[in-house]
């Protein structure tokens, strides 16, 4: 899939071909759907600006009761933001139905590459929300990732730079829509083809609120996207991934040479997690000390070479890559701890917490509740026998990550800037069970941590 990098001269040549977008006139629907060409019965879920979810679908003004039921139906949080002063569009990314992981990894790279375009000019002043459509009636790994930009100013060039943005693109193309209101206040979205696209019929369909599902809507994607069960289903994202990432096939080669459902050693393997700037690290060298262990780090350094470039792609991705690192190391763990107790900077649960936490949009509430299978250790993949989870107040992370000069993650960025995230990624930690987390509070002085991690360590492994 070939993506235009930069729209520049591309944009101006389509601009002057092209005409200001007319607002189609009102279709008539018998149920409330997304145009049939882009499947039937979709919701959304739209990230309003203090993190709640608002939930809607979209409805033709048709004569049937029940219709006119769902018309009437108003939302005073999805109207404030949708029509406030300016001009709202979204952009929703489908997915090729029956694609599988192609069809996810491509609508993937897709979002990623819009999300970068839409920080440049002439965007700069435009503001960008999280957008997800769904069907409640489709198997798991139909969730499609969409955006909502506002444009303050409603400007022409926006509406215009969008469709370049989209036509640069290679179909099938993002839905691009745009809201409105008529003479009552009712909230409409007005769909269109792009010139060039299959078919001209246009849409305008009532946005009309529904009810929050019982669980947030991604959560079904999860172990097909980001929180892989086995090696088996993270095998099958990365193959996806060797004709677009040379390096991904590099790292295929690795994950073939170590042996497969290993077994640990009579040694115990004792894993240190925690958010960046915990003193996980220095913790994880003085306790391997201590205890005359082998310290192993994941992702190993056989593949972290190559992290930066994974850490720059979407995360179902950037998870498969992590994943992997995570079996790469546990052919290690298994042949280290034959000879002495093993002790590991990172695992499955910094895997699986990071990637929940970014993919569940909203307040925390809306994570998966507890034992939930997502939370769940894989089944082939080699157990320790305890993790410990590091925790400090959110001011001493501050003052121990600034000045570090290291590279960070966008994920470990965003725990600096967004309390939220940092929130979801705790939680998600302490969900984790089979094993679960020991929980250590790391805010006193390093020797004093240290010294809580060893005595919580001897308590729990009989054989040190």
């Amino acid at each position: 899939m070939a993506f235009v990098p930069r729209l520049g001269d591309f944009i101006l040549k389509y601009l002057e071909r092209i005409r200001p977008l007319q607002v189609p006139a009102v279709r008539r629907q018998a149920t409330a759907m997304y145009p049939p060409d882009l499947g039937q019965d979709r919701f959304f879920v739209l990230e309003l600006p203090d993190s709640g979810l608002v939930h809607f679908t979209l409805c033709g003004d048709s004569g049937d009761s029940a219709d006119r039921r769902a018309l009437a139906r108003r939302d005073p949080r999805l109207e404030t933001f949708l029509l406030a002063p300016g001009r709202s569009y979204s952009l929703c990314v489908p997915i090729a139905p029956g694609s599988g992981h192609r069809g996810r990894i491509r609508a993937a790279r897709l979002y990623h590459h819009l999300l970068h375009q839409l920080s440049q000019d002439p965007f700069q002043k435009c503001q960008l929300r999280s957008l997800l459509s769904y069907s409640p009636n489709s198997p798991p790994g139909g969730t499609e990732k969409g955006i909502i930009l506002w444009d303050p100013l409603d400007c022409l060039q926006i509406q215009r730079a969008l469709e370049g943005l989209l036509v640069a693109c290679e179909p099938p193309r993002p839905h691009l829509g745009m809201f409105d209101a008529d003479h009552s206040g009712l909230l409409w979205q007005s769909l269109w083809e792009l010139p060039g696209g299959i078919g001209t019929e246009r849409h305008k369909l009532r946005v009309v609120p529904t009810a929050e599902p019982l669980l947030h809507p991604v959560v079904p994607d999860l172990p097909i996207s980001v929180v892989f069960p086995n090696l088996k289903e993270t095998r099958k994202v990365f193959e996806e991934c060797t004709s677009l990432i040379p390096e991904a096939q590099k790292i295929l080669s690795l994950v073939d040479k170590c042996q497969k459902n290993v077994q640990k050693g009579k040694f115990p393997v004792i894993v240190i997690e925690g958010l960046d700037a915990t003193g996980k690290t220095t913790v994880t060298h003085e306790v391997a000390k201590a205890l005359n262990a082998i310290f192993l780090k994941s992702p190993p350094p056989c593949v972290s070479q190559w992290r930066k470039i994974f850490d720059n792609e979407p995360t179902i991705i950037r998870r498969a890559y992590y994943s992997l690192g995570n079996y790469i190391v546990a052919s290690e763990i298994a042949k280290s701890s034959t000879q002495a107790p093993v002790i590991i900077d990172r695992y499955w649960h910094s895997t699986a917490a990071y990637a929940i936490a970014t993919e569940i949009s909203g307040l925390p509430h809306y994570l998966p509740p507890v034992h939930h299978p997502v939370y769940q250790w894989p089944k082939d993949l080699l157990k320790p026998d305890i993790v410990l989870l590091l925790t400090v107040n959110p001011e001493a992370r501050i003052q121990r990550i600034q000045g570090r000069g290291m590279h960070k993650t966008k994920e470990e960025t965003e725990l600096e800037i967004n309390k939220l995230f940092r929130e979801k990624v705790e939680i998600a930690y302490q969900r984790m069970e089979n094993p679960g987390c020991h929980i250590v509070d790391a805010n006193p002085d390093r020797e004093e941590v240290i010294q809580t991690v060893l005595d919580v360590i001897k308590k729990n492994c009989t054989s040190l």
